[in-house]
């Protein structure tokens, strides 16, 4: 029977593995698509496994939870590697100043109200606060997010923040068996992306190139649609049990 490190190890190499086969379908290197591995529903020894081979990207979506992971890991002495920590989940304005000092990106800022809490915050710890703003491409009301033409229209207030650096936007794609039906959405992201970078001035331009789309049912039509962060959870734990 198959242990915990080697079914990590087998799941770890077959989405590298999809996420190369991707990128040589779209003519892209593999190496311009960072893999943030979700840990929401991993035990903590499945993520050590994971650390072990050089995963270091990790992603949480509860900022409490990733604060306590961070800290546990930190605390392990097999952990050599400094793990870069992605909030990919929704953040309270109330929980910025908790998260802040444990994150290297924040994915999901969701609204100007957020954004400019981010700055204020980051700017009295003394921080410059790397952020991708989540964009609600695919109508869904349970969805955060801007509205595209909402950003477009709050995009002169976003670029006046100082201590928030704006790196590239973030969407996920509504659920479906059919991982084609996320390509429009993620399309849209692209496009919606580069509207903005000619919005821009030139430093602010050169700083949005990230694109946090893609999860484990659609992160190869993400890739191929120009992904640079795709979030993968399930597809690293498959095979073990909760």
């Amino acid at each position: 029977m198959a242990t915990t490190e080697e079914i990590v190890a087998a799941n770890y190499r077959a989405v590298q593995a999809r996420i190369a086969a991707a990128c040589a379908r779209a003519g892209r290197d593999p190496a311009t698509v960072m893999l943030v591995a979700v840990t929401k529903y991993a035990q903590l020894e499945w993520v050590r496994s994971l650390v072990a081979l050089g995963a270091v990207e990790l992603g949480e979506s509860r900022p409490q939870q990733l604060i306590q992971r961070a800290q546990e890991l930190n605390a392990t002495p097999a952990v050599h590697s400094p793990i870069h920590w992605h909030l990919i989940g929704n953040l309270q304005r109330n929980k910025v100043r908790a998260v802040l000092p444990h994150i290297t990106m924040l994915h999901a800022a969701d609204s100007l109200r957020l954004l400019e809490a981010v700055d204020r915050i980051a700017h009295e710890l003394d921080l410059r606060s790397r952020v991708l703003v989540e964009v609600n491409l695919s109508g869904e009301e349970a969805k955060h997010g801007f509205q595209a033409d909402e950003l477009l229209t709050a995009w002169d207030d976003v670029m006046k923040l100082e201590s928030v650096q704006i790196e590239g936007l973030m969407a996920m794609a509504a659920y479906s068996d059919n991982p084609e039906d996320a390509r429009p959405v993620f399309r849209q992201l692209r496009e919606l992306l580069n509207e903005l970078r000619s919005r821009s001035d030139v430093n602010t331009a050169k700083q949005l190139n990230q694109l946090s789309m893609g999860m484990t049912g659609d992160f190869e039509v993400a890739v191929e649609e120009g992904a640079t962060v795709v979030r993968i959870g399930s597809a690293l734990w498959e095979g073990l049990e909760h």
